[in-house]
C-alpha cells in the first residue's frame, strides 16, 4: 500500500511503505495500488470499448439527423468531445497520483463517511444502465439465434411466450450475457483490461467491413453526411448545435465521473492524456464519421434509414456475416457495460462496507439489481429513457463539480492519502463526524437546480434547459462548494 507522510501533489510521487488503515474504510480493492502498469494504449482501448457500442452508434447517428448541416454536426462533435477530453484529464489526475478509486477520492471532499453519498448515487445509476445495456446487447443475440434456428422465432414474441414483459428467447439471451459479463468481471481487472483491449478494435474491423459492403452495394456517390433535410440555417442553428454539444458531454458523463477507477492503474498522467486524446477526440470523430456513412448508405440499399447496427447487419444476405457482425456488436456492448456500469458500482458498493463487501461482491450486487429492475420495461418506454438520461446528468454533474472544486480550487492538488483511510477526528477529512456539510449542501443545491427543468418541461424554456442538466448541476455545485469552503462559517482546514 501507499504511505504518504507528506501531501501528494502534482510533482510528489508516493513512497511505498506499509501503513495501518482503519478496517472500516479499506480493503485490498480500495487501498492505494502497489503498482500502476497501464499505458496509453490501455486507456485508448478503454475509450474504444466505451464508444464502440450499439448505444454509441445510435447516439452518433442521431446527431446527424438533427436538421443540421454535416459540417455543423462535426463541429459540435469536436467541441463536445474536446470538453469531455479535458474534463477526463481533470478527474483522472487525483486518482492516478494517489492510486485510489473514485469513491475513496471523494472522501477528500465529502468526508471519510460522507463519501458514501456520491458512491451510492453513482452506484445506483450504474445498476440501471447496466441492465439496459445488457438488454440492448441481448437483442443482437436474439438476431443470431433466430437466423441460425428459424424455429425459435415464435419464442421471441413476448405476448406469446413471455414473462414480466420479456420474451422467453429474450430471457435466455439476457441471462447468457448476464453470466458472460459476470464471468469476465470475476476474473479481475487484468482480465477486464485484456477484454477491453480486444473489444474496441474488433468493432472497427466489423464496422469497416459493413461500410465497405454497403459502398459496394450503393456506390461511393450515395454517401451523405446529412441523414435528413437541413432545417436550421444561420443563427437559428446555434441552439441546436449547443444542444448537440451538451448531448455528447451528457452521454459520457457517467464513465467520466468515475474515470478515476481506471486512471488509478495508469503509470503516469502523460500516458493518461495520450490515451484520452486518442480514445476521445480522435476515436470518437472517426467512429462518428463511420457511423453516418454507414447509416446513410442504408437508404439506397434497403430503402429506409436504419440507425441500429444490429438491424443493418441482420439484413445482409450472408448468414456468416450476420452472425459475425451481431456477435461483435454484442461483445462491444458487453465491453462498455463492464467498463461503465459494472466496475463503478463494484467499487461504490464495496466502499459502503469494505470488510463485508469486496469488489467482486459489490459487482455481483449490481448484477442482481440489474435484473430486478426489469430494464427491458424501462427501455420499452422512450419517455422514461429520455427522463433518465437527463436525470442522470442532473445528479452526476454536481458530484463532478464538487470533486473538481475540492481538489483543484480548495486543496490545490494536495492530498494526504493516509488520512483518506482514518476515522481519527484529527484527520484531514473528518470534518463533522465524518461528513463535510459544504459538499452535501453543494450537491443538493446543484442537483435540485439541475433536475427542476427535467421535471418541469411544460414550463417555458424548461425543455431547452433540461438538455443542459449536467452543466447546470456541475457549475452550480462547483460555485457553491468553493464559496462555502472559503466562507468564514464553513472554512476548511487544508493540511499542507
Amino acid at each position: 500500500m501507499t504511505d504518504i507522510a507528506t501531501p501528494v501533489t502534482a510533482d510528489t510521487p508516493p513512497t511505498v511503505t506499509a501503513p495501518v488503515y482503519d478496517p472500516a474504510l479499506t480493503n485490498e480493492d480500495l487501498a492505494p495500488l502497489r503498482e500502476q502498469r497501464w499505458g496509453s494504449y490501455h486507456i485508448f482501448a478503454f475509450w474504444m470499448s466505451d464508444v464502440h457500442s450499439v448505444g454509441g452508434y445510435v447516439t452518433a447517428g442521431s446527431l446527424f439527423a438533427l436538421g443540421l448541416a454535416g459540417w455543423q454536426v462535426l463541429a459540435a462533435l469536436l467541441v463536445g468531445i474536446t470538453i469531455v477530453y479535458f474534463l477526463c484529464n481533470l478527474v483522472a489526475a487525483p486518482s492516478q497520483r494517489t492510486g485510489v478509486p473514485y469513491p475513496v477520492m471523494c472522501r477528500s471532499a465529502f468526508g471519510v463517511r460522507g463519501a458514501n453519498i456520491p458512491a451510492i448515487i453513482r452506484g445506483l445509476i450504474a445498476v440501471a444502465w447496466y441492465g439496459i445495456q445488457t438488454y440492448l446487447a441481448s437483442a443482437a443475440l436474439i438476431v443470431v439465434a433466430v437466423k441460425l434456428f428459424p424455429s425459435l422465432a415464435p419464442y421471441a414474441v413476448a405476448s406469446d411466450y413471455g414473462f414480466l414483459g420479456l420474451s422467453l428467447l429474450g430471457w435466455c439471451a439476457y441471462l447468457v450475457l448476464w453470466v458472460v459479463q459476470a464471468a469476465v468481471f470475476w476474473q479481475g481487472m487484468e482480465s477486464i483490461r485484456r477484454f477491453i483491449d480486444f473489444c474496441g478494435p474488433a468493432v472497427y474491423v466489423v464496422m469497416f467491413a459493413l461500410c465497405g459492403y454497403l459502398i459496394y452495394k450503393a456506390g461511393w456517390g450515395s454517401i451523405n453526411l446529412e441523414l435528413g433535410s437541413v432545417k436550421y440555417h444561420g443563427w437559428n442553428a446555434l441552439p441546436v448545435i449547443l444542444g448537440a454539444i451538451a448531448l455528447v458531454v451528457s452521454y459520457f458523463c457517467g464513465p467520466m465521473l468515475n474515470f478515476g477507477d481506471f486512471s488509478r492503474y495508469a503509470k503516469s498522467m502523460p500516458a493518461v492524456r495520450r490515451g484520452n486524446l486518442l480514445g476521445l477526440p480522435v476515436n470518437f470523430l472517426a467512429f462518428s464519421l463511420l457511423v453516418v456513412i454507414t447509416a446513410s448508405l442504408t437508404i439506397p440499399v434497403y430503402g429506409k434509414l436504419i440507425t441500429d447496427p444490429v438491424e443493418t447487419v441482420s439484413r445482409i444476405d450472408s448468414t456468416f456475416a450476420i452472425v459475425l457482425g451481431a456477435l461483435t456488436f454484442t461483445i462491444a456492448t458487453v465491453g462498455i457495460n463492464i467498463v461503465a456500469n459494472f466496475i463503478s458500482p463494484a467499487f461504490d458498493f464495496s466502499h459502503v462496507s469494505p470488510q463485508r463487501i469486496s469488489w467482486r461482491m459489490g459487482g455481483m450486487i449490481a448484477a442482481v439489481g440489474s435484473v430486478l429492475i426489469t430494464p427491458w420495461n424501462l427501455y420499452n418506454n422512450p419517455e422514461v429513457i429520455h427522463y433518465t438520461l437527463e436525470t442522470l446528468g442532473a445528479f452526476i454533474g454536481p458530484l463532478f463539480g464538487v470533486l473538481i472544486a475540492d481538489y483543484y480550487l480548495i486543496r490545490k492538488r494536495n492530498i494526504v492519502v493516509d488520512d483518506l483511510f482514518t476515522l481519527s477526528q484529527t484527520g484531514s477529512y473528518w470534518y463533522r463526524k465524518g461528513f463535510n456539510p459544504v459538499a452535501v449542501i453543494a450537491t443538493v443545491v446543484g442537483a435540485a437546480a439541475a433536475v427542476f427543468p427535467v421535471l418541469a418541461k411544460d414550463m417555458t424554456g424548461m425543455y431547452t434547459a433540461a438538455q443542459y442538466s449536467w452543466f447546470i448541476g456541475c457549475g452550480l455545485a462547483l460555485v457553491v462548494y468553493y464559496g462555502l469552503a472559503k466562507s468564514s462559517r464553513f472554512a476548511m482546514t487544508v493540511n499542507q
